[in-house]
């Protein structure tokens, strides 16, 4: 089971959101990406900086999901 991390980047201001932004890499267990998306989301915080994110009252949130399996091909 692979496991994708995705950043949502919102404006409580301007109730909008920015498309999701997939982290790259997966992880083996939801504990895991969880863990990453909380140190992702700090990242981004930071990135964003303190004016911004008080000027556009920003939301950082993330979101783990399950990969769809690629189904396999016998050749």
């Amino acid at each position: 089971m692979k496991i994708v991390l995705a950043i949502i980047v919102c404006s409580a201001l301007y109730q909008d959101c920015l498309p999701p932004q997939q982290i790259p890499g997966t992880y083996n267990t939801f504990y895991d990406c969880m863990i990453a998306g909380y140190e992702e989301g700090k990242k981004k915080i930071i990135e964003i900086g303190k004016e911004e994110m008080n000027k556009h009252k920003t939301i950082v949130k993330f979101i783990c999901y399950q990969m769809k399996e690629e189904p396999k091909v016998d050749a």
